[in-house]
């Protein structure tokens, strides 16, 4: 549209804490800008509900450039919108129409639970990565380009896994709330490089062994997870984070 702004009804989910029931309220937000994005929409609303002495709605953001993975939204049923490999923060108020209803939902998780409103508490990636998400070698100063030839290919395919930003979004999309994208991204990119060698079945064992501590479901390979990633994680790293496993648990001591 242009000119004159949509009028829209809002239908926010409301948790005021962790233990307490939760609840979808209806809010009507007339001219919005096609312009805005959707976080700017947010804002709106949070400043007339300021205004009318009532609580802003509680949602996480922080880089509003589609890199930090914080603005964690469903938003009519769909991880981050309707938008393909796109960020909650990255889309914008043309994507709908005037008059529409949209629903605002936290991410579904039992290992991600609601902190308020549409804020959730994702620190259990943390602890994945935090399980075996690392190298032991010390690096030092960066040595020369040349000193430790890598195939292209493989620096491609670690750097294509190193791009997950640890949004949750392919745990919220899937049936089972299962974090295996995620994990297998942050295995991928070290397993397939020479740095990430010497703890390569440790890290394995650890992370898949926290993953299931968190309380992360398992995979049924619908591929909902890639669809929904803003940064287009591909689930061949999941083959490979199984193959990776299966190798630790036959070949590492810590595997028997």
């Amino acid at each position: 549209m242009s000119g004159q702004g949509m009028n829209l009804t809002l239908r926010v989910w409301r948790q005021a804490g962790s233990e307490d029931k939760g609840e979808f309220r209806f809010y009507q937000l007339n001219n919005v800008s096609e312009h805005m994005s959707f976080l700017e929409m947010l804002d709106v609303l949070n400043e007339r509900l300021i205004k009318l002495g009532e609580e802003p709605v509680a949602f996480d953001h922080d880089c509003r450039e589609g890199i930090c993975g914080m603005c964690s939204l469903m938003i009519n049923g769909q991880a981050h919108g309707p938008d393909n490999e796109t960020t909650t923060c990255q889309l914008h108020m043309r994507r709908f129409r005037d008059g529409d209803t949209i629903t605002i939902e936290p991410w579904r998780a039992k290992a991600f639970p609601i902190i308020r409103d549409l804020v959730v508490d994702r620190t259990s990636f943390d602890r994945v990565i935090s399980a075996g998400g690392y190298v032991s070698v010390n690096a030092g100063n960066a040595p020369d380009a040349n000193c430790l030839p890598v195939p292209k290919q493989d620096q491609e395919k670690a750097m294509d896994a190193a791009a997950c930003i640890g949004c949750g979004a392919c745990v919220a999309a899937c049936k089972n709330a299962s974090a295996m994208l995620f994990t297998s991204a942050k295995v991928s990119q070290m397993a397939v490089l020479p740095q990430g060698k010497p703890e390569r079945a440790r890290r394995v064992l650890n992370m898949v062994a926290q993953m299931d501590e968190e309380g992360f479901g398992s995979c049924t390979n619908t591929s909902e997870c890639e669809a929904a990633c803003p940064a287009g994680i591909s689930v061949d790293n999941i083959a490979r984070l199984n193959r990776e496993y299966l190798k630790a648990v036959v070949f590492s001591d810590e595997g028997v």
